[in-house]
């Protein structure tokens, strides 16, 4: 018989993935959480287009906005 051609292949995946995420550096990160809402068309539009003027993301102006909130 020939050898198969296939990429498969028998053995641990851990042992070939070295890139993988442990608890440990885990807790480097602080702990994120999502925020969801809706918006108009025309608003999207007008903050897309403010944070292209700022050379940002939305998310970049986003979170700038909440870091400078006053407690």
């Amino acid at each position: 018989m020939s050898k198969s051609s296939t990429p498969l292949s028998a053995g641990r995946p851990s042992a070939r993935n070295k890139n993988t995420t442990t608890l440990a550096s885990l807790s480097d990160q602080p702990a994120m959480k999502r925020v969801n809402f809706d918006v108009t068309a025309e608003q999207h539009r007008k903050l897309k287009v403010y944070a292209a003027n700022q050379g940002k993301t939305i998310r970049e102006l986003l979170t700038e906005y909440v870091e400078n909130l006053v407690e």
